[in-house]
């Protein structure tokens, strides 16, 4: 054996077992045992008598359900490994055919994310990028209190007009431009960690303004409308939605200033620096006006989608990839450019969209909404509201936030005339939460996408999140007692 094989080994020994990895990941694999194999859970009734079966395969969705949630949290595997498992593990013990559970990991949501994510790699490769945040910090100047503001309110004005998605891909290269200002490590810092962490919480809260923002707002009015008879204009929604989007996003300022205070207070000479780097970029580029073109094209027409009745067959992840296939003819893009796209936050996504579907599909979400809700039969109404938009915040962060929807608000709907609650603010703030998921990585594609800037931890992120999530659920309470009531919405039926 030769001296070298020798040393390595010898290395290789030194090399500490991680105790804390190894007990999450054990961890995971004890809780999917013991849900899997404990015997069956008893029914859940709904007010109506109508019983809910928690069948075999849906006791098997909650336990990879409980399985995942712990290995994304603790961080025991790379996230999009992580979403790999719950893939194999459907198939593995038939909860649900393979041919299903890994067909969602290339559902039109998951190419949504990926067809985003290419936006912002086009903007940073033409060099969109560097110009648009040379000009913000010009504007906005070098305090990096201001710089947060600027940055969180210009993702929230983007996500009235686009999908929160593609906004934060297009930010995501804009803020590590703007964090080069700050430092020339590769280490993490609370500005960074605040940056990222910000965006991922207000492109949530600006996406609810608007039906543009996200598809939640147009699937949970289809069920309004079926359930009640009852339509919500694109210009009521904004209405109500309006003050507390931006009541969230200035929130969300405070907090990220509080739990991720910058070390630096200033970038000295930053303003003056950013104004001299803008003005050497020179005119704008074929690069920089095709990619443009490109992307507003693209977001106009997903935007008609809602008024124009044409448009409205075409599927807009199929739109939104058509932007893909012109910056590689148009050779903005390279074959090597497909090396720097984020896979395993794809990865993360397609096993997201796999456990929401499984959760859905098996009717395991289902049993979890009609067990919760019933509890609050007997509560006062603002208990009620609170306790429904609450299963929707929770939910939303481990299924998508349209599932989380179709789930929870035809049993609230239903349960509602009981308590005496007006359909109206069931239908808010449910919406409102749905669109907030600050608590785990895979509750909106804006979440993982901030973290791939490896600035914060899956736990750090968790942590911030039950804060923000306290704080969301406040500003709830605030919405349903004072703010829509002075804004004519009906809180109790007469």
């Amino acid at each position: 054996m030769s001296t070298s094989s020798v040393s390595i080994e010898a290395i290789e020994e030194k090399i500490p077992i991680d105790w804390k990895r190894v007990f999450f990941l054990i961890l995971g694999v004890a809780l999917f045992c013991l849900i899997y194999y404990c015997p069956p859970f008893p029914d859940a009734i709904d007010p109506q008598g109508n019983h809910f079966v928690l069948t075999k395969e849906g006791k098997g969705a909650l336990a990879v359900f409980a399985l995942a949630a712990t290995w994304w949290i603790f961080e025991v595997l790379p996230i999009g490994v992580t979403g790999i498992a719950i893939g194999v593990t459907q198939a593995m013990f038939l909860i649900r055919k393979p041919e299903v559970a890994f067909k969602d990991f290339m559902d039109p949501s998951v190419l949504f994310i990926l067809g985003s994510i290419v936006i912002g790699l086009t903007f940073t490769k033409s060099g969109l990028t560097k110009r648009m945040a040379y000009k913000m910090l010009s504007i906005v100047g070098e305090k990096t209190s201001m710089i947060y503001l600027g940055c969180f309110v210009m993702t929230a004005a983007l996500t009235h007009l686009m999908a929160h998605t593609a906004v934060a891909a297009t930010m995501f290269p804009l803020l590590l431009a703007i964090h080069s200002f700050y430092s020339d490590e590769d280490q993490p810092t609370k500005f960074g960690k605040g940056l990222f962490i910000g965006m991922a919480y207000v492109a949530g809260a600006g996406s609810i303004i608007t039906l543009l923002g996200a598809a939640r707002g147009a699937v949970a009015i289809g069920f309004f409308k079926e359930m009640t008879g009852k339509e919500i204009s694109f210009f009521e929604l904004s209405y109500y939605m309006a003050p507390i989007g931006w009541l969230m996003v200035f929130i969300i300022w405070g907090l990220i200033m509080v739990l991720c205070k910058p070390e630096k207070a200033v970038i000295p000479g930053l303003k003056a620096k950013a104004a001299k780097m803008y003005a050497n970029l020179g005119g704008w580029g074929r690069k920089e006006i095709l990619t443009l073109v490109v992307t507003l094209a693209v977001i106009v027409i997903i935007a008609l989608k809602n008024w124009v009745p044409a448009l409205k067959t075409i599927d807009k992840t199929a739109i939104l990839l058509t932007s893909t296939l012109l910056f590689f003819i148009l050779n903005i893009l390279t074959i090597e450019d497909l090396e720097d796209i984020p896979w395993n936050i794809i990865l993360l996504f397609g096993g997201a969209m796999s456990i929401g579907f499984c959760l859905w599909q098996t009717k395991a979400a289902e049993w979890l909404a009609v067990n919760w809700l019933q509890l609050f039969t007997n509560a006062p109404s603002v208990v009620f509201i609170l306790g429904m938009a609450f299963f929707v915040m929770i939910m939303t962060n481990f299924i998508m936030n349209v599932a989380a929807i179709a789930i929870s608000l035809p049993v609230a709907l239903v349960i509602a005339p009981y308590l005496g609650v007006a359909g109206e603010v069931i239908f808010f703030s449910a919406l409102m939460t749905a669109g907030m998921p600050f608590i785990l990585l895979i509750g909106a594609a804006p979440n993982a996408i901030a973290y791939n800037s490896n600035q914060f931890t899956a736990g750090e992120f968790f942590k911030f999140g039950i804060i923000a999530s306290i704080i969301l659920m406040i500003v709830v309470w605030l919405a349903v007692m004072v703010i829509w009531p002075m804004m004519g919405m009906p809180i109790l039926l007469k």
